[in-house]
């Protein structure tokens, strides 16, 4: 058993069989290579290919027990996530992976604010089977691979939700504050 936790990041794109510039890449190649977390990248164009990809994780990936985190960069409002130029609720998400996601953290760069309400977090929770959610709820200039990175890294520290986010706004509290990192479990 590997005694890193992995890192699966999907990103939305307009379309994935056209190479295109991703800025995530970078970040994850320094995960990689200065934090020796180990991750995998992919894209999505459609709510198929969306599916897909997870469940491609979820069932042919021999690692898949290994990943704490499921990291989507999507855009969306109103927490929804976009994808095709369609938007997707927390609800219609859950549902296509009603207990997939056991025991992951579903983590959310700040291309997308997230400000769920206590009813739609558990739903998700609840039906998914996901530790928690995490991203952030205000609109930042810039991309969130800085505090994700360190986020990550501190998650081979810290097991514990709480402890986690503790330990994360003691080493960026000004940036956890300014980009509204959260976490619902």
């Amino acid at each position: 058993m590997s005694l890193n936790k992995y890192i699966y990041c999907l990103e939305s794109v307009p379309d994935a069989t056209v190479l295109h510039k991703s800025v995530i890449v970078p970040a994850l190649e320094t995960l990689a290579l200065g934090y020796g977390i180990t991750n995998v990248y992919n894209t999505c164009d459609s709510i198929e290919s969306f599916e897909e990809s997870i469940g491609t994780l979820v069932y042919e990936d021999k690692h898949y027990k290994d990943y704490a985190f499921i990291y989507l960069v999507f855009e969306g409002r109103d927490n929804e996530l976009k994808i095709d130029n369609y938007y997707y609720s927390f609800e219609e998400i859950a549902e296509l992976f009603e207990g997939k996601l056991k025991g992951k953290i579903i983590h959310f760069a700040n291309t997308f604010q997230l400000d769920l309400e206590d009813e739609t977090f558990q739903y998700f929770l609840d039906v998914t089977g996901a530790k928690a959610i995490s991203g952030y709820g205000n609109p930042a200039p810039i991309l969130s691979t800085v505090l994700d990175n360190l986020y990550f890294a501190l998650s081979e520290e810290y097991d514990e939700n709480v402890d986690l986010v503790e330990v994360l706004f003691e080493k960026q509290y000004a940036l956890c504050r300014a980009m509204g990192f959260r976490m619902y479990y």
